[in-house]
């Protein structure tokens, strides 16, 4: 199966800092980075530089494996280059057993390098021992990593270096606490608030991000007083010790795009001594994107955006040679080993699911009796991208027992799904709009409801030659394609976040099924994610039924 990519096409025009004359253009052999750098799920990012190259790390939160580290020579080609950890063990809830890590598990990491190593600090945003601080080490971003120490929980913390080879992680709303020179934990007695909230400052006031440039300190935090005519913005305390006094400045206070204002994220410094932030928005259905652009250096504060303060459109990406690729990605799964591009929803049974029983294949397992999607064990996963997208997958439904359930989802705590249902003998698909209830603390599943829009039997002609379908040579009678198409483009009022689903019976015509226009949703109260698309399949009354998968297909526009 030939995977199809399609890059989105950039403005030829250049309307941010750094400037580039249009006579210029030809000579950089590359098309600016067009705002959203990454217009998909990529929140409380990280990024750091180690030689030429940029590495950055994520929240996905339930997903694993965790913390994907991501490459780019260019800031505008990205591509997951690892992950910090495989699975979280602290609980079965990992696991799906006894409840569920829904918007919990893995938040905010910050990535450091130093003196040849990479670290890696996380908290699980939970309660108790399963809240206690990782990190994490590595000789190379790629992994493997290793955990180094467990300590108490830190909020949206900062490891930092400082040139004195002392260590510090900074935490919550200005709270710092000093590290033992192993990293093994905190020492005792040196917490201290280094600044306290000024009369502006009483709503959001987190996502710690600390840097040194020239002898000064630097935290950046986002900040948004929840009342009429405030808006969200990326602020920065400075100090000339790391200990205090510091003082503050606004430096970002911009919507983009028909969305709404940003904050949180970082800045990062290029080969040539230019300067960056990176810094996300929340975008509805798709989840918190990503956005690059200019940082500049203005009676010692880091001010971001153009020079009206504003977020660019574009923004002219490093000359690197860097050929381009994607954080999501068509497979055909030929390979012996999972794409670093998917990740599964919470830990999977690995004894359910193989890429080698049938080379060419996913083979996902029945592995547990559940009663819904919001349960079932081995969903995997890849992030949906705007402007629009569209990902299907080829699937042989013929080793389904009477109560699989299998397909392919617009997957999140409001689901758009189409639905493959062996009912005795019969096969039967369905749109199914899915929806779950968490509790607040324990996100235990406390409800779900499923409703049918459409459903038809499927009927799968025999064929008296032996036709074959696609190169792996499924026969025609096992077979049904599944596609969903989303769309991300802004409208008047924020994203449409539509999402349309199809299927065919010979992967050349598709037929529109169920609910036209789904809306897609973000509930930071339930995952707190942007859709996925997800692939699944799970029993309802026994199991040992499978569906093997022949490939997903993908393209952006």
């Amino acid at each position: 199966m030939r995977k199809t990519i399609l890059i989105l096409s950039a403005a030829a025009v250049l309307l941010a800092m750094p400037e580039v004359r249009a006579d210029d253009y030809e000579t950089l052999h590359t098309a600016p980075i067009q705002n959203p750098m990454l217009w998909a799920d990529v929140p409380d990012p990280d990024v750091i530089r180690v030689g030429d190259t940029y590495y950055m790390v994520t929240t996905t939160m339930h997903l694993m494996p965790g913390a994907p580290v991501m490459a780019s020579k260019d800031l505008k080609n990205w591509q997951t280059v690892g992950y910090i950890f495989d699975r979280l063990t602290d609980s079965p809830k990992y696991d799906l057993l006894g409840g569920t890590v829904y918007g919990r598990g893995q938040w905010a990491t910050s990535l450091k390098y130093h003196n040849g190593r990479f670290y890696a600090l996380l908290a699980p945003n939970e309660r108790g021992a399963m809240g206690d601080t990782y990190i994490f080490t590595a000789e190379k971003a790629e992994g493997p990593w290793r955990v180094l120490s467990r300590m108490r929980h830190f909020h949206d913390c900062s490891l930092f270096f400082d040139d004195d080879s002392r260590v510090y992680v900074i935490y919550g709303t200005g709270e710092l606490m000093e590290l033992k020179p192993d990293l093994s934990d905190v020492i005792e007695g040196t917490h201290q608030q280094i600044f306290q909230r000024e009369a502006d400052e009483k709503g959001l006031l987190e996502g710690s991000r600390m840097i040194k440039h020239n002898g000064k300190y630097y935290l950046l935090m986002i900040s948004h007083t929840y009342a009429p005519g405030r808006h969200r913005r990326e602020v920065c305390y400075r100090a000339d010790d790391i200990h205090g006094p510091y003082e503050k400045q606004v430096i970002l206070e911009s919507e983009f795009g028909g969305f709404s204002y940003e904050a949180q994220g970082t800045i990062v410094d290029s080969p040539d001594g230019d300067w960056y932030g990176i810094i996300f928005q929340d975008r509805g259905g798709v989840g918190r994107v990503l956005t690059v652009m200019p940082c500049r250096w203005i009676n010692g504060w880091p001010m971001l955006g153009d020079e009206n303060g504003r977020v660019p459109d574009t923004v002219r990406p490093l000359v690197s040679g860097q050929p381009e690729s994607g954080i999501v990605c068509a497979d055909d799964f030929s390979s012996q080993k999972l794409g670093l591009h998917w990740q599964w929803n919470h830990n999977p049974v690995d004894a359910a699911w193989s890429l080698t029983e049938r080379p060419g294949f996913l083979r996902l397992k029945t592995s547990r009796v559940v009663s819904s999607l919001y349960l079932a064990p081995n969903t995997l996963t890849q992030r949906m991208e705007g402007p629009t997208c569209s990902g299907s997958i080829v699937m042989d439904v013929s080793k389904m027992k009477d109560g699989d359930r299998a397909g392919l989802a617009a997957f999140n705590s409001d689901t758009g799904a189409l639905v493959v249902k062996k009912q005795g003998k019969k096969l039967v698909l369905e749109m199914t709009e899915m929806t779950v209830e968490l509790s607040d603390r324990d996100k235990l599943v406390t409800k779900t409801e499923e409703k049918v829009i459409e459903s038809i039997s499927l009927t799968i002609p025999e064929q008296s030659s032996p036709t074959r379908s696609l190169s792996h040579h499924l026969p025609l009678t096992s077979i049904i394609h599944l596609r969903i198409d989303a769309d991300f483009r802004p409208t008047e009022h924020g994203g449409k976040d539509a999402a349309n689903f199809y299927y065919s019976l010979d992967g050349t015509t598709w037929t529109q099924i169920g609910t036209k226009d789904y809306k897609m949703r973000f509930d930071w109260r339930r995952f707190f994610m942007g859709t996925k698309f997800g692939i699944f399949c799970y029993a309802t009354k026994k199991v040992g039924g499978y569906v093997d998968i022949d490939a997903f297909n993908y393209s952006r526009r």
